[in-house]
């Protein structure tokens, strides 16, 4: 919203039923607008690119699908997803989001766009603290299962970090605000190898604490999640952390030179990942500054823009109307030519 309005396109964040509490306190330098309902959606004169959710409202002008999250995995959700994409441009937020989509939704992988997420500013800029013999790691992740905390935390059990290879773990509270999360809290705070802070709200305060670690894990659950990009990682790199990631779902396209894959759902891969981080040494000023020209917020509005002006795609919708017109077609009376006279015979 910042850089399109900087750029003089005026854009504004529209919530749904939650009045003035919908975050904007945070984001003062964003235009927030509130809908009392989904209804209410029509009535916008905006170009509407909806994101959190798939709603089966109608718009006054084409509108855009962000797909930021995979599939759903429960059959009882499948109807409703796909009546409410049917009718739009769809946006991935990686390559293999868009392959999954387009599966899951049955359209042609080029009817999916892709706009890559962005790190904010603040991850490049924030300058590094030192560091030492024990190599700081951190999980910066929500605290829920398809993140990988408990990958995570078999981790810690096994010998490897055991007397040469010492290491330091940090977790914060992101995600505790929900039930799920507020259980895990609970139990990672008992655990002797996991210092757990406060979650950071900001981009600079994020950018602060990845600067004082030297690797950021991001162990997401392979086995029924699968991380449709993974914009933690880019942000860790950008802030010149190594990053330890499942060698799964869009998290290989998040490379910005400080990446390391290993095995999703293995605590021994986890953990060998870890060691091969810190053999690597600290990420250098040159790697950093690297990682930093890619996946900017510049980049991320020029690749929105494109779709954006492109002519409207082929949605489901018309796809499906199309062929359901071509189905309605009278069939074609196969051509009968008459035989010669000399051809001619009497059926008795």
């Amino acid at each position: 919203m910042r850089e399109l309005n900087r750029r003089g396109i005026r854009a504004r964040v529209v919530t749904i039923g939650l009045g003035t509490a919908d975050g904007r306190d945070e984001f003062v330098d964003v235009p927030f607008a509130s809908l009392g309902g989904w209804g209410d959606v029509e009535h916008l004169d905006d170009t509407v690119v909806f994101v959190s959710e798939a709603p089966a409202v109608p718009t006054r002008h084409p509108a855009y699908q962000v797909l930021h999250v995979p599939p759903p995995l429960r059959e009882h959700r499948f109807d409703a997803i796909v009546e409410g994409t049917r009718d739009r441009t769809l946006i991935a937020t990686s390559r293999y989001a868009a392959g999954l989509w387009s599966a899951f939704l049955d359209v042609s992988p080029e009817t999916v766009h892709v706009v890559h997420p962005f790190a904010e500013d603040d991850f490049a800029a924030h300058p590094r603290s030192g560091g030492g013999e024990v190599t700081r790691v951190l999980y910066a992740g929500r605290l829920t299962p398809e993140k990988g905390i408990y990958t995570l935390l078999s981790m810690l059990h096994t010998d490897l970090f055991d007397g040469a290879d010492p290491v330091s773990v940090t977790a914060t509270t992101a995600g505790s605000d929900k039930m799920q999360g507020a259980i895990i809290e609970a139990m990672i705070r008992t655990h002797p190898g996991i210092e757990v802070v406060a979650a950071r709200r900001t981009p600079s305060g994020m950018a602060a604490l990845m600067a004082e670690h030297d690797v950021v894990v991001m162990p997401s659950n392979g086995q029924y999640w699968h991380e449709t990009f993974g914009i933690v990682s880019i942000e860790a790199q950008h802030a010149g952390c190594r990053v330890v990631a499942s060698d799964d779902g869009g998290l290989p396209e998040t490379d910005c030179g400080a990446l390391v894959l290993v095995a999703p759902d293995d605590a021994e891969a986890l953990a060998q990942g870890v060691l091969a981080a810190r053999r690597l040494g600290p990420v250098t000023p040159a790697t950093r500054a690297s990682a930093a020209r890619r996946f900017t917020v510049a980049d991320s509005v020029d690749a929105l823009l494109a779709v954006l002006d492109a002519p409207p795609a082929v949605t489901p919708r018309a796809v499906v109307a199309e062929l359901e017109a071509l189905v309605r077609l009278p069939a074609r009376t196969p051509r009968h030519d008459r035989p010669a006279d000399d051809e001619q015979s009497v059926g008795v």
